[in-house]
């Protein structure tokens, strides 16, 4: 069954499957008396991981949510602690004063390193967006007004989501990390899609223009939807293209904004993660293995920024919701009944 959904998951994505690991699936609050292994990451995990993250984050399916399906059917969400080569625990939050620390689990280990391979992701939608960030960049320097007016927007739509992030980040991790809650992400996200393409067809059809421009408010109100995506399996740029079209602009500048707004968003997340946890990444699963897995998102991803575009103006975004209803039945079926 574990191999037949990540077959899904991967043709799903224009994608092949590749073999599984194992990890052992106890749960432990304290170092335990015995030493056991460090964990360790296959090529193959890093691989699929790395296909997922590339094909998955710039289109409106969830890259969270595929990525937390697959570290569950590629047992790599186990709370039981690692230990390092001298049989002591390794943590991921240092005791202090205040605080009695948290140990490194393999489930907190691989979600970090989910965090640092987007860095693959975010090279490939640089030469999308390269000449939208001259222009900030510009702006930034009093050269370019309507680059300074794109700056306020990504800020606009970026502040609201980074504070949120900030204060619930270790709350959603604990919470909400769930196939659960990625069922129901999913679902929701797919009606939100539904209402919105079929609002856009219907101002179409009435001979509304179409907007050329952000408002700030129409930023102001993206940055809110940001906020909603957090929950895994809502999709980021979901939201962003469904704000865009909320706020009057096609498929193509919806899709164009989500792919700007999408490189702020996940550089601030490498750069915290990497920060964070980085070297305890590299320690548990090599630099090799974080090396892979961000080029084959890198590679990816670049694959999938060139095809969005295109298929958002021919189709818009009802294919989308349609496979995230099916991928939520399927997941409901594997799991619940």
């Amino acid at each position: 069954m574990r191999t037949y959904l990540l077959a899904f998951l991967l043709a799903a994505t224009e994608l092949a499957g590749l073999p599984q690991v194992s990890a052992p699936a106890a749960e432990t609050s304290a170092p335990p008396e015995r030493s056991a292994p460090a964990a360790e990451l296959r090529r193959s995990d890093a691989i699929i991981l790395g296909l997922l993250e590339g094909a998955s984050e710039f289109i409106p399916v969830s890259s969270t949510g595929h990525l937390i399906i697959a570290t569950d059917q590629l047992d790599l969400n186990s709370n039981q602690p690692i230990f390092d080569a001298a049989g002591q625990p390794m943590w991921y939050r240092e005791p202090s004063e205040t605080s009695g620390g948290e140990l490194l689990t393999l489930n907190l280990a691989t979600q970090a390193y989910i965090v640092v391979i987007q860095v693959g992701a975010i090279a490939a939608v640089v030469p999308v967006c390269w000449s939208q960030l001259m222009a900030m960049w510009r702006g930034l320097r009093g050269r370019d007004p309507a680059g300074v007016r794109l700056l306020v927007n990504v800020a606009l739509a970026f502040v609201p989501s980074a504070i949120l992030g900030l204060l619930l980040h270790d709350w959603i991790d604990e919470h909400l990390y769930s196939v659960g809650a990625v069922i129901f992400a999913l679902v929701a996200g797919s009606l939100l899609m539904f209402y919105a393409e079929h609002r856009r067809k219907k101002r179409a059809l009435q001979g509304r223009r179409e907007s050329t421009e952000l408002t700030p408010i129409a930023a102001v109100g993206i940055g809110v939807l940001q906020c909603l995506a957090m929950w895994p399996g809502t999709s980021r740029p979901m939201m962003t293209i469904v704000g865009g079209y909320f706020a009057g602009l096609n498929p193509g500048r919806s899709a164009g904004f989500s792919f700007l707004l999408g490189f702020v968003t996940l550089s601030a997340a490498v750069v915290y993660k990497g920060y964070k946890s980085g070297p305890v990444i590299v320690q548990v699963f090599g630099w090799q293995n974080v090396v892979l897995g961000a080029l084959v998102a890198m590679v990816t991803a670049a694959i999938t920024v060139r095809f969005l575009v295109r298929f958002l103006l021919l189709h818009g975004l009802a294919p989308f919701a349609w496979y995230r209803l099916a991928l939520a039945g399927l997941l409901g079926f594997l799991y619940y009944l």
